[in-house]
């Protein structure tokens, strides 16, 4: 913003303007709030952009409110042609015009797009780079099989950062792996919409329900021995699968179903691809392991 010829005040509001919202928004997304004492709308305005903004302080989110009357030439920048108008910039430079949005529902929407899109540096995004290796080696011991230690792991995060869906989600399955459900499910039951619908927490809401159908320790003999008598007993077959993931045997969880699908893929309506799809939930869509079943199902329904 050029100053050549310009008044002592408009320099000065110039370098007010590069301090409160050209500086910050290099690195944040700064809401520019165009307003005068005479608005009204402006004073309806002002306490939900103001919350909005302290909400999103963490996700770096800056408020700068400009007085049209006190800045007309910052205002005439902008082309300023009616009030409240807000802008929200980044790197110097108006990205998006927010001047429609009056309800807060509004503004979480459009923030939430627009922090989505761009390399905004914030608490919160450093906190996440953080976090990533601790929640990555607490899901690598849960893989393992030590469920115990994996709790310990997730229950130190969830103590740093108890919104966080990926380590909420990993202290459920990890409870749900050491047979304490009643816990499990009041930790998913004290969870905001926002985060209970996150799909970490749904692998733990699928974890609580295999672990529910499932009891540890059941001696598989008896039901290999009716299998092997009669390969189309299937609910042996699924009783089976629970056992052996029960057991964390999740190879011959898997095999089982399978066995049934293959045999009757619409047996008690559909129930082992339920099941079967179920377990892929609480392993994780993304996991190899995943991927080498999902392939295997795929042969057999489009055989």
């Amino acid at each position: 913003m050029a100053t050549l010829g310009l008044s002592e005040a408009d320099k000065q509001a110039v370098a007010d303007f590069r301090r409160d919202v050209v500086d910050p928004s290099q690195t944040r997304l700064v809401l520019v709030d165009f307003w005068a004492e005479w608005c009204g709308p402006c004073k309806q305005l002002s306490p939900i952009i103001e919350k909005i903004a302290a909400e999103y302080a963490d996700r770096g989110v800056v408020l700068a409110k400009i007085n049209v009357d006190e800045n007309r030439f910052i205002a005439s920048q902008f082309r300023v042609q009616s009030i409240p108008t807000v802008y929200a910039m980044f790197r110097g430079q108006p990205v998006a015009d927010l001047s429609q949005a009056r309800t807060e529902s509004q503004y979480r929407q459009m923030l939430d797009q627009l922090l989505a899109q761009l390399p905004i540096e914030s608490e919160a995004s450093q906190a996440a780079q953080d976090m990533a290796p601790l929640i990555a080696m607490g899901e690598d011991v849960l893989a393992s099989g030590d469920a115990e230690r994996a709790h310990s792991i997730f229950a130190q995060l969830a103590d740093m950062a108890p919104d966080n869906p990926d380590v909420v989600g990993g202290l459920i399955r990890a409870l749900a792996a050491l047979g304490q459900l009643d816990e499990a499910e009041a930790l998913l039951g004290s969870l905001p919409p926002e985060i209970a619908k996150d799909s970490h927490v749904e692998r733990g809401r699928a974890a609580i329900a295999l672990a529910r159908s499932a009891t540890p320790g059941v001696d598989t003999a008896p039901l290999e021995a009716r299998i092997a008598a009669n390969p189309e007993d299937y609910e042996a077959l699924f009783d089976l699968s629970a056992a052996r993931m029960a057991n964390g045997d999740r190879d011959g969880a898997a095999d089982a179903l399978l066995a049934i699908i293959a045999g009757d893929r619409a047996w008690q309506d559909g129930k082992a691809r339920s099941q079967l799809l179920q377990l892929f939930e609480v392993v994780g869509l993304e996991d190899p392991w995943v991927s080498a079943q999902r392939r295997r199902l795929s042969a057999i329904l489009f055989a």
